[in-house]
């Protein structure tokens, strides 16, 4: 829970929401004592919004699991960031169902959202309040405003660094931008927080913006490690960059293979190293993995939430599952998986893949109705537990203190070989194998499941992303970048509200910009299809 002095920090933050529209009574005095002005004229306090900052993606409001919600319109604990990333990004595919048939939620896993879909919308404003947070400290702490506050020597500095991850915070939302919208409004600190109509950015033109924010403030953040654990640093920039650039071909129309193999590189070269055992970067001690390169952060005390990894471990628990496994108090009843990524982990020969974390016992593999729990198998990747299986700290049993992997090592192996095989220059066919086999090598427990380099083609790379990062927020990107997201190259159980399932038109692609901003900015221009 977020609670004391930061609250009227946030308090502060929240006023300088990007489309703040309201023009009337434009000189009545703040309701409130801390203003921008008072705030930041004292350094004590930067810490504290920055944490704001980075709490965006966690929780979802001013006061823990409910009360003063960041954004308005759906429930406080569906609104929080990373549930609604989640949500869409794994839900519409192959990887995730979810049972509950609540309003246009199973519109996700159908592929038939509309411009008015209340989750789309959610996400699209949960974007965009990240970014006018962060526009608005990153104002505050100019060269010139720090200069003017007689801001200086250690303090200056640690201001300076805070900026950049700033800076980063809002790249890494306005990067979701673009894989999810497109084209969409476009706001810095440089835009005067008040009543204006943003101009909308072409997607390529975002991108570059993007791109050109993480390489300008890289030299300004903590070396890769060093940092707070939960912090940007600048292993954070480099894989952020490697990502754009691996998707760069779907952003831009350009590929830009070579440029992720450098960028990659360089975060294999800083000290990170994968996990002994897969399980335990789920669970409640994945805070001390070294594979992870950027979490977002929950603790079972602190970060009370409905959404995040109280909504990810609850929602996947329920028919003859035990809760108590798990370190909860209760299953949700919501989220399994389908027949078709179940069979990415088949094996003929017979070996075993410990990460095909499925629960069968009675559950079936078919999912004859979509809203029936026990129909597709359940997935027991993310716990309130230890390794040794004790619960977290939260007694009652709902708030988890098991982080999220938003970045870790695992990806940006799999990003170097896929790369490699896409023809990205500066790297070699030997390192990608030899990436590719030590996840293979933790997931089988020995070199039984080594592949060799005529099998590291694209399509085995993709179901290897699935097998390694599911659940991670990564399949609908993946999907889309090989070609397997619309159309029917690819089906799987109610693809398109069929239970089979059927192509779906290529627009899907990109989610509608919300008809609520549509019809509030009419210079946008919505995208193509909707």
């Amino acid at each position: 829970m977020l609670t004391g002095p930061i609250k009227k920090i946030f308090i502060a933050a929240a006023t300088t929401l990007l489309f703040a529209s309201c023009a009337k009574d434009l000189d009545r005095k703040p309701f409130y004592s801390a203003t921008s002005a008072t705030v930041y004229n004292d350094f004590s306090n930067y810490k504290l919004i920055l944490a704001k900052i980075y709490a965006g993606l966690a929780v979802s409001g001013q006061q823990g699991p409910a009360g003063k919600p960041d954004i308005s319109g759906l429930d406080e604990g569906f609104s929080n960031y990373l549930r609604q990333y989640w949500t869409a990004q794994e839900t519409s595919t192959d990887e995730a169902i979810i049972a509950w048939n609540e309003g246009d939620l199973p519109d996700y896993h159908k592929m038939n959202w509309s411009t008015s879909n209340t989750w789309v919308t959610a996400m699209y404003n949960r974007i965009y309040y990240e970014v006018g947070v962060c526009n608005e400290f990153i104002r505050e702490t100019t060269d010139e405003k720090l200069k003017a506050r007689g801001i200086k020597g250690s303090d200056l500095e640690q201001a300076k660094q805070f900026r950049a991850e700033a800076r980063f915070m809002r790249a890494l939302s306005y990067a979701h931008a673009i894989d999810m919208f497109g084209s969409v409004p476009f706001v810095t600190e440089k835009d005067a927080v008040g009543s204006f109509l943003p101009k909308q950015i072409a997607r390529k033109d975002l991108f570059k913006y993007v791109e050109d924010e993480l390489l300008s403030m890289e030299a300004e953040l903590v070396d890769a490690r060093k940092n707070e654990y939960g912090r940007v640093d600048k292993a954070c920039v480099w894989t952020l960059l490697a990502k754009l650039y691996l998707n760069a071909e779907v952003y831009t129309g350009e590929k830009k293979y070579s440029e992720v193999i450098p960028w990659c590189n360089k975060i294999i070269a800083a000290g990170y190293s994968l996990e002994p055992d897969y399980r335990n970067l789920f669970n409640t001690g994945n805070n001390e993995s070294k594979e992870f390169i950027f979490p977002v952060c929950y603790d079972g005390l602190r970060t009370k939430t409905w959404g995040g990894m109280t909504f990810l471990i609850h929602a996947a628990v329920g028919g003859s599952m035990n809760p108590a496994n798990f370190g909860i108090n209760g299953g949700w009843y919501g989220l399994r998986t389908t027949k078709s990524f179940v069979n990415l982990f088949a094996d003929v020969s017979g070996n075993t893949d410990k990460r095909a974390l499925f629960y069968t016992s009675g559950q079936n593999i078919e999912i004859n109705d979509q809203f029936t729990f026990t129909d597709g198998y359940a997935i027991q990747k993310f716990r309130n537990v230890s390794a040794a299986g004790v619960a977290g700290s939260d007694p009652t049993g709902n708030y988890p203190d098991t982080d999220f992997p938003l970045f870790r090592l695992a990806d940006v192996y799999l990003m170097y070989a896929e790369a490699v095989v896409r023809g990205g220059t500066g790297g070699s066919a030997a390192d990608a194998l030899l990436y590719v086999n030590k996840l293979r090598e933790r997931a089988y427990g020995n070199s039984m499941g080594d592949i060799v380099e005529h099998d590291l083609t694209l399509d085995f790379i993709l179901n290897e992303r699935g097998r390694e990062l599911y659940w991670e927020g990564y399949r609908r990107t993946d999907l889309i970048r090989f070609g397997k997201y619309t159309g029917d190259n690819y089906l799987w159980a109610w693809k398109g509200g069929i239970k089979n399932g059927r192509a779906v038109e290529d627009y899907r692609v990109l989610f509608p910009l919300p008809s609520s901003d549509i019809m509030a900015n009419p210079s946008l221009v919505q995208n193509n299809g909707y």
